[in-house]
């Protein structure tokens, strides 16, 4: 029996994309590097870590716009929208879709949840739902993955751990991992060392050099906190007076 691959095999430029040579957001490092030489998802979960304005939230938002999903986020039947603000890296990309894999998936983006469920509410399509807006922060994205992260399919993340405390977070890894075991892919923006830890997750590291893989103990977001947590003072120290 043929196994389905999983829902991206491969993100790549388009051959007609008319990219300028200079200029946001290929002056990034790591969206260079997605376009010159394109990029390997593996099944599972893959991680984009980096410092801010690495380019890791850049290229979640150009491969989840280049597979089909609305620029705020949503289901791929969603098709909302308040105020462009996307950059126009999904023009310049292709996704290469595995064979007999499902079409479903879900784009969670923290900024822009607010508006999600104001068009969940004017759009009602799952039948009685919570009201998310009644919620905490916390509380209503913990509701989105228990309603819309339940079956195999395609699931972009761009910094969930926002809304999430510790105990939260392990709730996500613990989706996370159970969408990668029925057969779905997970591609997840994260400045969280706790969700980055996942047994078997693809770690990319994004910053100055481009794109790297590297292990979790490896990554500088670790060492940092790791650094912290066992002397806060050597930090505050030039920080506080």
């Amino acid at each position: 029996m043929d196994v389905a691959q999983p829902p991206v095999v491969a993100v790549q430029r388009r051959s007609d994309a008319d990219v300028p040579r200079k200029g946001w957001p290929v002056g990034i490092p790591a969206v260079a590097q997605l376009l010159d030489e394109g990029l390997e998802l593996r099944p599972g979960v893959t991680f984009l870590v980096g410092e801010n304005g690495s380019g890791k939230s850049t290229i979640l938002e150009g491969v989840a716009l280049a597979y089909g999903f609305s620029p705020e986020g949503g289901s791929v039947n969603a098709r909302h929208r308040t105020r462009a603000s996307e950059s126009p890296l999904s023009d310049w990309l292709q996704v290469r879709r595995g064979l007999g894999s499902s079409r479903w998936g879900f784009f969670l983006r923290a900024e822009t949840m607010h508006s999600f469920y104001t068009y969940l509410e004017q759009n009602p399509s799952w039948g009685p739902e919570p009201v998310f807006h009644e919620m905490s922060h916390g509380e209503s994205f913990l509701a989105i993955l228990e309603t819309r992260f339940d079956a195999p399919g395609f699931y972009c993340l761009d910094e969930p751990e926002a809304a999430l405390s510790f105990l939260s977070t392990l709730t996500l890894i613990s989706t996370l991992n159970r969408i990668a075991a029925s057969g779905g892919q997970v591609l997840c923006a994260t400045h969280s060392p706790v969700l980055a830890a996942l047994p078997g997750a693809d770690i990319l590291e994004v910053g100055e050099w481009g794109m790297r893989r590297a292990a979790w103990e490896d990554l500088e977001l670790v060492q940092h906190w790791r650094s912290y947590l066992a002397a806060p003072g050597r930090y505050l120290r030039y920080l506080i007076d």
